[in-house]
This record gives C-alpha cells, sequence and structure tokens, in this order.
C-alpha cells in the first residue's frame, strides 16, 4: 500500500511540473471598441462636478468610440471619460498602446489604482503622445514617470503599479475653448 501511495504521488507532481503555468504569462488588458458594448461601461466626467460647463460625452461610431464634446475654461475646463479595469488586467505592461483619430489636441490618459492621499483616490497622468490630425494612428503611452494629483493639485504619491490599475480613462484639459473630437479603435496593455 505504501509503494501504491509513493507511486501515486510521483506521478501527481510529475504531471503537475510538466503542465503549463498560466499565471507566470502577463495577459495585457486589450478593450477592442468594433463591439458597440465595449463603449457602454466608460462614464463621463466633467467639470460640472466641480461648477464648470464643459460638455462631453461618448458612444460607438464605425467601429470606435467617440469621445466629444466643447471645452468652457470658465469655473473648469476639463471633460473626461472613464471605466473600470479588473485589478491585474494590466500585469506586466510597460505601457498602453491605442488606435486613435485625434483632432490634434492634449489629450491624456489618467489611471487609479488603490493609492490614496490623505484618504482621496490619486490620479495617475500621462500624456497621449501627439499624433496627426485626423489620421488614424498608434500611439503608446508609457506607464512610468506620471504626474500625481487629486482634485487637479499635484500630490506625491508612490509610483504607479500596472497591476494595481483600477479605472482608465481619457481626460482633455488643455486650457483652450472649443470643441473637440477623439476616436478610439482599440486600447490595449503593450509591453
Amino acid at each position: 500500500m505504501f509503494n501504491r501511495f509513493v507511486v501515486s504521488a510521483l506521478f501527481t507532481v510529475a504531471a503537475a511540473l510538466a503542465a503549463p503555468s498560466v499565471a507566470s504569462e502577463a495577459s495585457p488588458m486589450t478593450i477592442n471598441f468594433t463591439d458597440p458594448e465595449a463603449v457602454s461601461s466608460w462614464r463621463v466626467v466633467n467639470d460640472g462636478v466641480m461648477g464648470g460647463r464643459s460638455e462631453g460625452t461618448r458612444f460607438h461610431e464605425d467601429g470606435a468610440m467617440v469621445f466629444r464634446g466643447t471645452i468652457n475654461t470658465q469655473g473648469g475646463g476639463f471633460s473626461s471619460i472613464r471605466t473600470d479595469v479588473e485589478p491585474g488586467a494590466l500585469a506586466g505592461a510597460d505601457g498602453v498602446r491605442l488606435r486613435l483619430r485625434s483632432d490634434g489636441r492634449a489629450y491624456r490618459m489618467t489611471f487609479r489604482t488603490s493609492e490614496r492621499w490623505r484618504g482621496r483616490s490619486v490620479s495617475y497622468q500621462a500624456a497621449i503622445p501627439a499624433s496627426p490630425d485626423g489620421e488614424w494612428t498608434e500611439v503608446t503611452v508609457p506607464l512610468t514617470g506620471m504626474d500625481t494629483s487629486v482634485f487637479g493639485r499635484s500630490v506625491r504619491a508612490a509610483p504607479f503599479d500596472p497591476a494595481d490599475a483600477r479605472e482608465l480613462g481619457i481626460i482633455l484639459a488643455d486650457g483652450r475653448d472649443g470643441p473637440f473630437r477623439l476616436e478610439i479603435a482599440k486600447i490595449e496593455g503593450a509591453d
């Protein structure tokens, strides 16, 4: 009986060692906007939360999510869209790659983790690289060296941890009044 137990245990250990390890491989997040349902989880946050008058919306059009509106710098000056992500969705990613068509304005990506400053959630932000106005292009936003803020005020915080990302978004707060339009076909984690 002892021998059968030892032999069985050895086979179990050998099988476990031979099995591929799924947990060790990072599987970067991908959001593909060819599916109109992918847009529904995104919410709009405009400067009206602080008395501003900017307007923004998001919708699906021609296989992309469109983020458009009008910035009004009197009393605010920003419009943003955000979505929740599962913690670990960006584990192993060094950046976020976007396929987009821009109007040439200075958009930024925003991220939130479990990091807090005086009880408030810290916003991590990085500039979306400039792209040719009106042309589809692919850009990568690095996940290092990001600005950290709470309600738009710079704060000191721990470096961004991609594995702890819980929200990602896009914001326009470039200090210019007027209309804006950004089309996004795909967002994915990048190594």
